[in-house]
């Protein structure tokens, strides 16, 4: 199988992933741009969040015009990550490969412990200690984000649930919104960083994980979102392991 059939197919999944829950894409475009198309760690968490943004700004578009995204209260938990995510993104260009591997393991794991979990009801609280947990939530994910090159949706869809009393639909829709923001504030530390990208390779992915949303979107109204969600969760409990294991060797 060619590395651009494998590009298309694995932005396809990428791009499902995000229209459909609003994250958790990101997390399977970085095993999947080192194991099938090549990439060293560094490489594939730059390129991640690069593939990471369109898409996500192309499914912010979807589910905006659907009415499923709440621009103040997103834009402020982005705000909190704008500064964390930057300085985590310089950070990451001087890690070693290995602990950057690792390091996405266990994140790949949390996440899909996380999406196995059932959801829980917002908790009751005053309108500052919501902010105050919105913000460390924000700030948290924005570090997240451009450590590893993951948009972070994983993370933001149940915080904007338990801590800002989203409904799911709009949490959804308004993680979009964050994850394209934590994207580009890291995306700006890394522009000067020395890592060469395969743009021959990236281009089919962002291509086909834009399609692959739009699908997504559409899927999300159809099919029951815990069911996604756990089968997503098993995958990724497979990449996380597979990920440990080859670091380990």
């Amino acid at each position: 199988m060619t590395v651009l059939i494998l590009a298309l197919i694995a932005g396809a999944v990428v791009g499902l992933a995000l229209g459909a829950l609003g994250g958790g894409g990101s997390v399977l475009a970085v095993p999947a741009l080192i194991y099938l198309l090549g990439f060293t760690p560094a490489a594939a968490t730059t390129a991640s969040l690069i593939i990471v943004t369109a898409t996500s700004l192309t499914a912010l578009l979807a589910h905006a015009r659907a009415g499923r995204v709440r621009w103040r209260p997103g834009a402020a938990f982005a705000a909190a990550g704008i500064v964390p995510a930057a300085a985590a993104g310089a950070v990451a260009a001087h890690l070693p490969q290995a602990v950057l591997t690792i390091a996405f393991a266990a994140t790949a794991a949390v996440a899909a412990v996380r999406m196995l979990r059932p959801a829980r009801t917002a908790r009751q609280g005053g309108g500052d200690v919501r902010q105050g947990k919105a913000a460390g939530a924000g700030a948290g994910l924005g570090a997240l984000t451009g450590l590893l090159g993951v948009g972070g949706g994983f993370l933001a869809v149940p915080a904007l649930v338990t801590v800002l009393a989203f409904e799911m639909e709009a949490a959804v829709g308004t993680s979009l919104l964050v994850i394209s923001v934590n994207s580009l504030s890291s995306l700006a530390t890394r522009s000067g960083a020395a890592v060469s990208l395969d743009w021959a390779v990236i281009g089919p992915f962002i291509g086909a994980a834009i399609l692959g949303a739009w699908d997504g979107k559409r899927m999300a109204a159809k099919v029951s979102g815990s069911g996604l969600q756990r089968i997503f969760a098993v995958v990724l409990l497979a990449v996380a392991a597979f990920m440990l294991v080859d670091a380990a060797i």
